[in-house]
């Protein structure tokens, strides 16, 4: 009966049914005693996957002490590898330098073993991760290589070729090295090695696609790596391809589902202790604040970012930037930029390509346009070196930018206009939308107003889409003077609009948070559409509200039909959205950056509460100035509104 039991653990193992597996091994330890050791490992692999790490590295303790008190050294030293691998990744350096040197010891004067292919490994990963020392690692990777094919120790054997390839990358000799990453990747796919090292495997694959700035490549292995997770029941590992997802994301504008994923990534890391990783999902989170203009989200996501091993750089950089600390982002950049004693200077370093745009515009803003050019001189061989379109956009888009600087607008409109089509053909529309940004400064600088204005208002609607609300404010300041109705400060006119989804309290409770959130996205994005379709701009984005100004009443009106039309459309077609009120008040504001203030907002906000399910309220203002209309309204009414001393007549207007 015993061994039946065992039986039916391992057969669960093998199908990766780890759950089952479990139950089996449990309830062999309660009814007939302690497991033999193999079957510990088994028991610790079952608990891992099953999102039980912490059991899983006791049960691993207690494997590699019956390992050893069985006399199988090679045994022991791989399980006493594995345990200093996951201190390691927990960044308890002491545990694993300790467990190191027990390995040692236990390996002294034993015949080549797979456990002397498991901590030379170990050794690699030191000599690549933390010493930085390339041409080491590629000396040790070879050695690690050549013996775990002699041993057939697949797992190591492709995490050594794929520690290799990223060493040679990071050298600058990116061919041979993505090309030795794919090879790795078809070993460790092969179904004889580790789950642990092909997880890892996948992971420095997307990596490196990333690193390159290959984010089609990257998002491909991406979904990969995530079916191949999902098929083998892989939990723990999931959180760090969340961490490439939710980049791929915000890089392709879905900024919400980006944030999402990362915060889903740190609950998931953090329960598996791989905290190496979970720097990196703090900062993506950073990043997705601080372009959606949370300078105080953004600020903590980094410095947690930081606390976990990341440099939290270029975000964090630039996040001093946008708070008006020019000098002290130049300082953030150049001290992430400066190189280290030992580091290897054989080709163009990577990580150092992925600071030198925000260098430049940082340079640029603190008028060190010495700086600014070397930068983009050393961006161009980049551009040359890794034959890139989006390193070569980047290398465009700095050089257009310091010709506009400079005056140089003509030679600015030729880089610019390259640059914003290669982003876009990239599908990365934020950096297409800042560049249209400055390519309409460069239209501008030659006089050619009316092209510079599309190429405002193109990236105006691009912004409005993103939610990038920093960008929106900069650009109301840079083209307040062009814009008709005034510069920033001045009192303008114009039609406000408010919305909000009724009873959101009350929804969150029937559908819970999970499902709310998704809600809240699919809300967002399809009103932010009918916004930049309807020349609206977004002033403030509250909870499950808009307040946004748009120049002309009539694009106000058509708008706030169009939005209540698309959500009556997906209730029919798909069964459910929420009902969202509209407000619309035409009045005079006071114009500070991209927000407005004075009696008028309050008014505006008034008749948008006095709106219930699917309505839109209008005041008379707005009507009087909107023409002619093709939609009923109803008759009007008189309201008394909070804080403001006189009553106003508003409408309400049949978009049905």
């Amino acid at each position: 009966m015993a061994n039946d039991t065992l039986l039916t653990s391992r057969a669960a193992i093998d199908r990766h049914d780890w759950q089952s597996a479990l139950d089996a091994l449990t309830q062999f330890e309660t009814s007939d005693g302690s497991l033999p050791p193999d079957d510990l490992v088994n028991m610790g692999d079952a608990l891992w996957w099953t999102g039980k790490p912490d059991q899983a590295i006791e049960v691993f303790e207690r494997a590699f002490a019956a390992f050893e008190s069985e006399g199988r050294p090679s045994d022991s030293a791989q399980v006493g590898s594995l345990l200093a691998y996951l201190a390691f990744r927990r960044q308890a350096f002491s545990i694993a330098f300790g467990w190191i040197a027990r390995v040692e010891r236990i390996l002294e004067g034993q015949p080549e073993s797979a456990g002397h292919a498991w901590i030379n490994l170990l050794y690699l990963a030191k000599t690549l991760m933390v010493d930085g020392d390339l041409e080491s690692a590629i000396h040790q990777a070879d050695e690690v290589i050549d013996i775990s094919r002699r041993l057939g120790v697949r797992g190591v054997q492709s995490l050594a070729m794929s520690f290799k390839g990223i060493a040679m990358i990071q050298k600058g000799d990116w061919r041979a090295g993505i090309t030795l990453i794919d090879e790795a990747t078809v070993v460790a796919m092969s179904g004889e090695g580790d789950l642990r090292a092909a997880s890892d495997v996948y992971c420095n694959t997307i990596a490196a696609c990333r690193n390159l700035a290959d984010y089609r490549r990257a998002g491909e292995w991406t979904e990969e790596a995530d079916r191949w997770m999902k098929t083998n029941s892989v939990g723990g590992y999931t959180g760090v391809c969340q961490v490439h997802r939710a980049e791929l994301k915000r890089l392709h504008g879905s900024w919400p589902e980006a944030e999402q994923d990362a915060r889903r990534a740190c609950t998931e890391l953090q329960k598996f202790h791989l905290l190496d990783s979970l720097g990196y999902a703090y900062y993506e989170i950073g990043e997705v604040r601080r372009r959606m203009g949370d300078l105080v989200a953004a600020e903590d996501a980094f410095a947690q970012a930081y606390e976990h091993g990341a440099s939290a750089q270029p975000g964090l950089a630039l996040l001093l930037l946008d708070k008006g600390e020019a000098e002290e982002a130049a300082k953030s950049i150049s001290g992430a930029l400066k190189p280290r004693a030992d580091e290897v200077t054989a080709g163009p370093p990577l990580a150092r390509g992925r600071l030198l745009p925000a260098l430049v515009e940082i340079a640029i803003a603190t008028g060190d346009l010495e700086t600014a050019r070397a930068a983009t001189d050393e961006l161009d061989e980049f551009a040359r070196h890794y034959e890139s379109p989006t390193w070569e956009a980047s290398a465009l888009s700095c050089r257009g930018s310091l010709a506009v600087t400079e005056g140089h607008m003509e030679e600015a409109v030729d880089l610019l206009s390259r640059a914003w089509r290669l982003w876009q053909e990239a599908d990365l529309p934020y950096e297409a939308a800042r560049t249209r940004v400055m390519l309409g400064q460069a239209r501008q600088g030659l006089g050619d107003r009316v092209s510079a204005d599309l190429e405002f208002r193109a990236a105006r609607s691009a912004f409005h889409k993103l939610g990038a609300a920093a960008d929106l404010r900069r650009l109301d300041d840079l083209t307040g003077a062009a814009r008709p109705g005034g510069t920033a400060g001045d009192r303008l006119k114009k039609a406000f609009m408010f919305t909000d989804i009724v009873t959101s309290t009350d929804l969150i409770g029937i559908i819970g948070d999970a499902a709310w959130e998704n809600l809240l996205r699919w809300h967002d994005r399809a009103l932010r559409e009918e916004f930049g379709s309807h020349s609206g701009d977004e002033v403030r984005h509250t909870g499950d509200g808009f307040f946004v100004a748009f120049d002309r009443p009539r694009d106000a009106i058509e708008c706030a039909v169009s939005i209540q039309r698309r959500l009556d459309a997906n209730r029919r077609d798909h069964g459910f959205a929420p009902l969202v009120r509209i407000g619309v008040h035409y009045a005079e504001a006071t114009m500070k950056g991209g927000d407005y203030t004075g009696q008028g907002i309050h008014a505006a906000a008034r008749v948008g509460a006095m709106a219930q399910g699917e309505e839109i309220v209008v005041s008379a203002d707005l009507l009087d100035v909107a023409g002619t209309l093709p939609y009923s309204v109803t008759d009007a009414e008189s309201a008394s509104l909070k804080g403001i001393a006189e009553p106003i007549e508003v409408y309400r207007i049949d978009w049905h």
